[in-house]
């Protein structure tokens, strides 16, 4: 079987869409681990990278690509174009990570 494909673009080389299925979405809400966010809020007192969060974000940012992978597929997609992500903070603590996409099916050139 052939890997399913995502993409930023609106496009794959070498691929036409053949069917446009509709948006394919998928996402989580995470708070923050009171251990990670005391050290996180001495980092962030001296400045630089708070890797907790980038850590944490990361881990977030993947859990919603298989959610959206996931819907693509129970729609009868092969491919996810024009994909994007939103970020934004819905609780004190809580952040949403949100990625969509077009699901379609693509054949090969």
């Amino acid at each position: 079987m052939e890997e399913f494909i995502i993409t930023t673009t609106e496009h794959v080389p070498g691929y036409r869409i053949v069917k446009v299925l509709g948006i394919a979405r998928g996402g989580t809400a995470r708070a923050k681990h009171l251990g990670k966010d005391i050290l996180a809020g001495l980092r962030n007192i001296a400045g630089g990278e708070v890797r907790e969060y980038t850590e944490m974000l990361a881990e977030s940012r993947e859990i919603a690509i298989r959610r959206m992978i996931q819907h693509a597929k129970e729609m009868g997609a092969n491919a996810i174009v024009g994909v994007r992500f939103m970020t934004s903070g819905i609780a004190s603590g809580v952040a949403e990570i949100f990625a969509y996409g077009t699901a379609v099916i693509i054949e090969k050139e």
